[in-house]
């Protein structure tokens, strides 16, 4: 996923009229663009991984407003976020699945040689490259965690 395919996915929402679909991805646009800014001022272009951290950090966004709202008792603005979610998840690349996640952290403790908590640094920067947008951070560190404390 890149800037410019975005940009013609809100081109095609506009013209389909999806008023949320629209939202959500000036939104996402609006916050690639700040990122842009943050990375490297006018001149930087978003590179197809700056796209996905951006998703990610949205998605992540989402998840915790929705628990702040039904912690609150807000349930119509946490509907409003797992729609928008929803949106936000087709940009990202396909999710492993936990046994997948389970082997890929195996693996990197036997590769690592990771055998206390004080290795789990060590883990996570193996892992990360391999599960970057497609798997949850904290749950592959609760794995992460689970197996080294055991």
């Amino acid at each position: 996923m890149n800037k410019q395919k975005l940009q013609e996915e809100l081109k095609q929402s506009m013209l389909a009229k999806d008023e949320l679909k629209t939202s959500v991805l000036r939104m996402l646009l609006s916050a690639l663009n700040y990122y842009e800014i943050q990375k490297g001022g006018a001149g930087y272009e978003a590179t197809e991984e700056d796209v996905l951290t951006v998703i990610q950090k949205e998605v992540k966004q989402r998840n915790d407003s929705i628990e702040q709202f039904k912690n609150a008792g807000r349930n119509e603005l946490a509907e409003k976020e797992e729609k928008e979610l929803e949106i936000l998840k087709k940009y990202l690349p396909e999710q492993l699945s936990e046994e997948d996640v389970k082997s890929l952290v195996d693996e990197a403790i036997k590769q690592t040689g990771a055998s206390t908590m004080q290795d789990m640094g060590k883990v996570m920067g193996y892992l990360s490259a391999k599960i970057k947008g497609k798997a949850d951070g904290g749950f592959v560190s609760r794995l992460v965690k689970e197996k080294l404390s055991s």
